[in-house]
């Protein structure tokens, strides 16, 4: 029988513990503040932020939404900039993607370190170092370890090498030791059967078949896009449906929740650290 990667219960000890810290931050007057960058109204995108939003707020971390209008370049650098350098923000996350991908790396790097709480910033070269992993690539391992899914020794495909998952998921795994292949665009995806555990983040709905995936696999869907006003995933129903597999993430409620978590854990652990500074 399939067993469901529900990341909302492990979401919901982390949330709790959270909101104790800030308690905690609070009586050493420190006060951790998020700033969420965008200048997108697309519905996957603001549903994500309002996550946030009414995350922050049940544990008692103010979260602001700088949606930038009519947005450019140097309007994005500049809303960046003006939050690394406001020491009451603890942290800052661009929500991607901005509406022209080519203005990525700029408004990024701009985040201080110490305030780059999703993970995001490129360090390659420069003297700055990373403070904080990626957000969803660490929801995705509090989620493999919270079911106890050991990966020493497994097969381990990666669908997609993007900058919010795939890249930073690859650069950890890869540190870890683990048995990674990549799989992109031009791939043959037909060797995916071949694999015991199968993480997939690429915004293509429906991209991973069912006769793609090998009995008794692990299946990991962190790829979002929307659908007819719905958000789907990279993988089809056809899997989550299955009885014979070792574990899949649901349609919703599997990494997504994890991630909010792992944020916002960053946003209290740079508060935390500028409490002691």
């Amino acid at each position: 029988m399939t067993k469901i990667l529900d990341g909302r219960e492990l979401a919901g000890f982390v949330k709790a513990r959270q909101a104790h810290l800030v308690k905690m931050l609070r009586s050493q007057k420190k006060f951790p503040k998020l700033v969420i960058v965008r200048d997108s109204e697309n519905p996957v995108i603001t549903k994500y932020v309002n996550l946030k939003c009414r995350y922050g707020e049940d544990i008692g971390v103010e979260v602001i939404d700088e949606f930038v209008e009519n947005p450019s370049l140097e309007s994005l650098k500049e809303t960046v900039k003006k939050s690394s350098e406001d020491k009451a923000v603890s942290g800052i996350i661009v929500q991607l993607p901005l509406t022209n991908p080519d203005w990525t790396e700029e408004v990024v790097n701009l985040i201080a370190p110490e305030k780059d709480v999703d993970g995001l910033a490129n360090y390659e070269g420069r003297e700055d170092k990373r403070v904080f992993d990626s957000a969803t690539a660490t929801a995705i391992n509090w989620l493999l370890a919270g079911h106890n899914v050991e990966l020493k020794d497994k097969k381990i495909a990666i669908v997609g090498r993007g900058k919010l998952v795939g890249a930073p998921l690859i650069r950890m795994w890869t540190n870890s030791g683990y048995d990674i292949e990549v799989f992109h665009r031009g791939s043959d995806f037909s060797k995916l059967k071949e694999y015991d555990v199968i993480v997939t983040a690429t915004g293509n709905p429906h991209l991973i078949t069912n006769e793609m995936v090998k009995t008794g696999a692990v299946v990991v869907d962190a790829g979002t896009a929307s659908e007819g006003g719905h958000l789907v995933g990279d993988i089809s129903e056809e899997i989550r449906n299955r009885e014979d597999l070792s574990y899949v993430t649901p349609r919703i409620g599997g990494v997504g929740p994890l991630t909010v978590s792992v944020l916002f854990e960053d946003v209290l652990a740079a508060s935390e650290k500028s409490a002691k500074a």
